[in-house]
C-alpha cells in the first residue's frame, strides 16, 4: 500500500510555476521625481577657494639660471618662438622652416649658455592650447645644446 501511494504521489502532475513580472513604471516614476527634486532644490553656486598643496614631483625654475623661449601658436603650421620672456617681435626666431627655426633655437641658447655661467637651464613657457609636437619639437631643439635642466611651463591666457 505504501508503494501505491508513493507511486500516484510522482505521478501527478506538477502545477506550472507562473513567472512574475514586476512592474518598474512606479520604481521609474519615483526615480525621475527624486532626481528632479534634487535638480531644483540644489544651489548652483561656485565653490570657495581652494588651496592646492604643492606639487610633489615638481621643482621649482629659477629665472636666472635659464634661458627663456616663449612659445605662441603661429599663423600657419610652425609655432612662433620668441627669445626670452615676453612675445616682443623683434625677439621672434625665424620660422619659415621648421629645420632653420630648430637650428636658430639651439643657436641662441648655445649663445645664451656661453655668455652667463649661471644660465644652466632651459625654461620654455608655452602658450596655453599649442599643441604638444610644437612643445617637443621646441624642447628637442633647445636640447642639442646640452643643458642638464630642460623645464616647461604654461601660460595662462589672459
Amino acid at each position: 500500500m505504501a508503494n501505491l501511494r508513493e507511486s500516484t504521489r510522482l505521478n501527478r502532475p506538477r502545477r506550472k510555476v507562473e513567472e512574475a513580472e514586476m512592474d518598474i513604471t512606479p520604481m521609474i516614476d519615483c526615480t525621475f521625481l527624486l532626481l528632479i527634486f534634487f535638480l531644483v532644490s540644489s544651489k548652483m553656486q561656485a565653490g570657495e577657494a581652494i588651496d592646492l598643496p604643492p606639487a610633489r614631483h615638481g621643482s621649482v625654475a629659477i629665472v636666472k639660471e635659464s634661458v627663456i623661449l616663449t612659445v605662441t601658436k603661429g599663423p600657419g603650421e610652425i609655432a612662433n618662438v620668441y627669445k626670452g620672456d615676453g612675445t616682443t617681435p623683434a625677439n621672434l626666431i625665424d620660422g619659415s622652416t621648421i629645420a632653420g627655426q630648430e637650428a636658430a633655437i639651439q643657436a641662441y641658447v648655445e649663445e645664451q649658455v656661453a655668455l652667463d655661467p649661471l644660465k644652466v637651464n632651459v625654461l620654455i613657457k608655452a602658450e596655453k592650447g599649442l599643441k604638444h609636437r610644437d612643445v617637443t619639437r621646441v624642447a628637442r631643439a633647445a636640447g642639442q645644446a646640452e643643458v642638464p635642466q630642460l623645464y616647461v611651463a604654461v601660460l595662462e591666457s589672459q
